[in-house]
């Protein structure tokens, strides 16, 4: 490998690491709760469509796969960005979609009965990492900042973006456990506690998570040391957060693929959309 295409590779990694949501532990804890949460008759359906792999195991395909040509058009589906000045009721939508749409589009594949065997597997990877991104409050951050990718501060003393510092950093040092320590040790609410927060549309959930970005920018001017305060204020938020994906993602896939289940979320499927 030659020095350029050496240079190529780390500046692509670069990319592909920085760009998307909670990075690989994040995305595997939200899709392990949900597999926790599945029904017999869901986890059967769903193992059947993913050729005997879990949600687990596709939980991060589409960071990598948005980066191939045969799935760019999916780069914004990852986010929805608004900058300080915007509401997230008025703010222009890219016209390339965003998580929220992408949620939407996904559940609508997947509850249609004329839909390929093809799309609907393509639809299900997809909504099991778009669950996960809707939840990481820099994928509701400023466009003008990419989300946080530009907004500098220090983790530690060492330079970072505050994007990457919720993506992996303040998971990992909030605790050091694997995907399923993080599911045993956060997965305790009540039933009762459950069906509050598994209400919803993809738009309840965006615009949840954009009051938390706000928060975490007002809180986080550009240069700050981010140290063990920090980490101390924030990581029960992203206990929260990972916990309502996984539990969210969960209702949707047994109210798609259980007939006895009676979903608490109200995402149109493809037959109440027409």
């Amino acid at each position: 490998m030659t020095l350029r295409n050496i240079f190529l590779f780390a500046a692509t990694a670069f990319t592909a690491s920085g760009a998307y949501a909670w990075g690989q532990k994040g995305h595997d804890v939200v899709a392990y709760i949900a597999e926790k949460h599945l029904t017999p008759t869901t986890k059967a359906a769903v193992e059947n469509m993913l050729g005997g792999r879990s949600i687990v195991y596709w939980s991060n395909w589409l960071d990598n796969a948005s980066h191939t040509p045969t799935y760019a058009h999916t780069k914004t589906w990852h986010y929805r960005n608004i900058d300080a000045d915007q509401e997230y009721d008025t703010a222009p939508r890219n016209r390339t979609g965003d998580v929220v749409s992408a949620i939407n589009e996904q559940v609508y594949i997947l509850s249609n009965p004329e839909a390929s065997a093809h799309d609907q597997q393509l639809a299900l990877k997809i909504l099991v990492h778009c669950l996960g991104d809707i939840h990481q409050p820099m994928h509701m951050g400023h466009y003008s900042d990419l989300g946080g990718n530009k907004w500098m501060v220090k983790y530690f003393n060492s330079d970072k973006n505050l994007h990457s510092i919720w993506d992996s950093s303040i998971v990992e040092s909030g605790h050091k456990w694997t995907y399923t320590e993080w599911q045993e040790q956060i997965d305790r609410v009540t039933p009762e506690e459950e069906a509050l927060l598994m209400a919803g549309d993809a738009d309840t959930w965006g615009r949840e998570t954009y009051r938390i970005a706000t928060e975490v920018y007002n809180t986080t001017p550009e240069g700050t040391n981010i140290s063990f305060d920090y980490i101390a204020k924030w990581t029960p938020v992203i206990e929260d957060q990972l916990l309502k994906g996984g539990l969210r993602l969960a209702d949707i896939l047994n109210g798609l693929y259980d007939p006895a289940y009676l979903p608490y979320n109200t995402i149109k499927t493809a037959q109440e959309a027409r």
